[in-house]
């Protein structure tokens, strides 16, 4: 099974270059099934019903949150009635919508997608491991599902490395989303478990992690707030990984960095 990840989607650049390019790199890579984690897709900050319906139409099949799922009010009431929109599982009991959820691909195989919100240097929720453990019991590797893909939104590190190693085994991918930079340790862990820090974002990198520079320079060198963050427009990079998957087991037998276009280093695979 083909499987392919896009980052955090920023703004318009991002979710633009993603709408016009993803159904030819579907063809290119003769992909089986794609998740995009939307939640600065709107503006930066939040997605809206109609760029989430936009996003799924052109050929995204899981769109992924996190801390900023409900930066627009509208999304609120849409998340009950889209399973296909996620927000992070460890939100308290009875915040609206879904967590994880198992999906068709396209060859008629079962994906489970799990989306979950780290909390160091985050707001303090659920514990992400416990949840996680929970929704893996239910969704087995090989048996009831044949991908597994973890989206750990978090800040540090440590945390998703973590993350990482506790699901290895029993995930096809587990990948990092929310700091905007694709890091250089994809790899296949000892129990056959894809995994990335952070998958990067679909946005302008001529910026400050997707946002106009002026403001977040003026903060970091006058600590004063002269005005709102703006997403950067220029041209943008789509970031995220591939992935091939045992049809059998489940488990990961390749992953590769996907940068295309805009200013970063092409990668495909």
């Amino acid at each position: 099974m083909k499987l392919a990840y896009f980052g955090d989607i920023v703004g318009r650049a991002g979710r633009d270059a993603l709408l016009q390019r993803l159904p030819d790199i579907r063809e290119r890579l003769d992909l089986d099934f794609v998740v995009a984690n939307g939640e600065n897709a709107a503006g930066g900050f939040g997605i809206s019903q109609d760029i989430a319906n936009r996003l799924l139409q052109t050929g995204v099949d899981v769109i992924t949150g996190g801390n900023h799922s409900w930066d627009q009010r509208e999304i609120v009431d849409i998340m009950d009635q889209q399973p296909r929109l996620l927000r992070p599982a460890n939100f308290p009991e009875g915040t609206p919508g879904h967590g994880h959820g198992m999906y068709m691909a396209r060859g008629g195989q079962t994906v489970a997608i799990i989306n979950v919100m780290g909390r160091i240097f985050m707001d303090p929720l659920d514990d992400p491991f416990r949840v996680v453990d929970q929704a893996l019991m239910e969704y087995t590797l090989g048996k009831r599902a044949d991908f597994v893909l973890i989206d750990i939104h978090a800040e540090a590190t440590s945390e998703k490395m973590a993350m990482g190693h506790f699901a290895d085994g029993r995930a096809s991918l587990v990948v990092g989303s929310h700091s905007h930079v694709p890091t250089a340790d994809a790899q296949i862990l000892p129990g056959g478990t894809a995994y990335q820090t952070d998958g990067g974002m679909c946005g302008d990198y001529n910026s400050v992690i997707g946002m106009d520079k002026e403001e977040p320079l003026r903060r970091f060198t006058t600590k004063i707030g002269g005005g709102r963050f703006v997403p950067a427009n220029g041209e943008a990079t789509l970031c995220g990984v591939y992935v091939e998957s045992n049809d059998t087991t489940g488990k990961a037998e390749r992953i590769v960095p996907l940068r295309i276009g805009g200013r970063l280093a092409e990668s495909w695979p």
